[in-house]
């Protein structure tokens, strides 16, 4: 999950203190990994090695030709993504432009393409603009080379979420792993509580908490968008993937019972107000940002013990100045079904011109090449299968990035990211503010359900 409207809901550019800190991830698929990486390209040097590896894509030359690249990357995320871009102009000759585009992508390009200037490649960070770009003729399918590197290192799921009625449109370049409970540890500590597997033990474990003294859980409620995660990692477990994308394309109404289901499951945490970080009220009232700092400020002294979130999290913390690995760790967001779930948000690269120049840039973010580049400066994580772990410059990089590659096509991309952003996307409207009113009343399931469904109805056009 990161639409253009997610990138104001935390500093993209502060997630490379991520790559600074380490935490213990016991994720399913996380197995063995010794910190020497378990990758397919060994020999991969570290962020300072002199070496070069091997390149494992061939570009043409281009010299002279010309690239503006956008994307809605800031500070470190712009300054990492423009070591790629350098590597690509050393390789093929071809100049790059690195054009911010603001938080809202689709108007920005909306208006570049009416003033018939756009940019040659744009990085889209919500699925649901790229099949609206598609559908408008806005964007170019990827060229045979293009199409290659992603059927050789980008599992069938990746791919297909870059596609649009069959064609093959988009590379995600970097993504981010969006299902994770991060915890006080002293508070857990003390408490004597530990990592559940399951939503009945973590609702144990945060009553457990509770009654030792402590409010439990920090939810961010101010901002819709963290509701919605709420609701599809639990939806994503109990009802399980097909439906997940069933409701996702909006083939099954909100009304459906295994939405009541969900919804039922998730007032069975946010119906109890002591386990929530001032109540009800108080959770609609508090920002994301604010949810992370206060469970880890003040360490033994913070108003909460466990916030959820995915990687980027790891910004907020730093922000409370709580160490990773120590005074903050992380859990895989509880099973309510068979498993817990992989729930993903990502950028996908696309051709706005479809040049040879836009093509090769492609291909090569398609490539294990590019994905290392950024990788060794951390603050990312890739979905490229045959990148060597050795790449990311720590244990908890490596961690976070097995998991979601161990997950192979049984993740799910952030579901309100896949809707029109009339429903999913848009802050006092559809998902977010439904889920609000929810968080604030969940007993209400059923009038929750119809109002969710006569949005999704006026959005999705049905």
């Amino acid at each position: 999950m990161r639409s253009s409207l997610r990138t104001a809901r935390v500093s993209r550019g502060a997630l490379a203190v991520f790559a600074a800190g380490a935490l213990a991830l016991a994720a399913a698929g996380c197995s063995g990994d010794d910190g020497n990486g378990g990758g397919k390209n060994g020999g991969t040097p570290g962020p300072g090695g002199s070496s070069r590896p091997a390149q494992s894509v061939e570009l043409p030359r281009l010299d002279g030709q010309k690239l503006k690249v956008t994307a809605v990357w800031t500070g470190t995320e712009q300054k990492n993504f423009t070591k790629v871009l350098e590597e690509f102009t050393r390789r093929t000759g071809v100049r790059t432009e690195f054009v911010p585009s603001g938080d809202d992508m689709a108007a920005f390009i909306g208006s570049k393409i009416a003033g018939g200037d756009p940019p040659d490649v744009a990085m889209l960070p919500q699925v649901g603009v790229l099949h609206e770009f598609a559908k408008k003729g806005w964007v170019k399918p990827l060229s045979a080379a293009a199409e290659g590197q992603l059927a050789k290192n980008y599992s069938k799921g990746w791919q297909e979420l870059g596609s649009y009625e069959g064609k093959r449109y988009g590379v995600y370049y970097k993504v981010s792993n969006k299902s994770l409970i991060w915890y006080n540890t002293k508070l857990f500590d003390d408490a004597g509580a530990k990592e559940p597997a399951t939503w009945r033990e973590f609702l144990a474990q945060a009553q457990l908490i509770a009654d030792w003294g402590v409010t439990p859980v920090s939810v961010g409620g101010a901002d819709g968008w963290t509701l919605t995660d709420w609701f599809e990692n639990v939806y994503l477990s109990q009802a399980g993937p097909e439906k997940y994308d069933q409701l996702a394309q909006h083939k099954i109404k909100w009304t459906d019972p295994s939405v009541r289901s969900a919804l039922t499951t998730l007032g069975t945490l946010f119906g109890k107000r002591d386990l929530l970080a001032g109540g009800g009220e108080g959770a609609l009232n508090t920002a994301f940002p604010d949810s992370v700092t206060q469970t880890f400020a003040g360490g033994a002294k913070a108003k909460a013990a466990m916030v959820f979130e995915g990687d980027f999290a790891a910004a907020n913390v730093a922000d409370a100045r709580a160490g990773l690995g120590t005074d903050a760790k992380v859990f895989p967001f509880p099973a309510v079904g068979a498993k817990s779930p992989v729930v993903t948000g990502g950028d996908v690269g696309v051709a706005l011109k479809n040049s040879r120049a836009a093509q090769a840039l492609l291909t090569f973010l398609a490539s294990t090449d590019a994905s290392r580049i950024w990788a060794q400066q951390g603050g990312y994580v890739s979905a490229n299968k045959n990148l060597d772990l050795g790449a990311y410059p720590n244990p908890v990089l490596r961690k976070i990035a097995s998991a979601l590659i161990a997950a192979g096509d049984d993740f799910r991309f952030d579901m309100s990211d896949q809707a029109p952003a009339s429903f999913g996307g848009k802050p006092g409207q559809g998902e977010w503010k439904y889920l609000q009113d929810f968080l604030i009343n969940p007993k209400d399931v059923a009038g929750a359900q119809r109002k969710l469904e006569a949005d999704a109805a006026k959005a999705y056009q049905d």
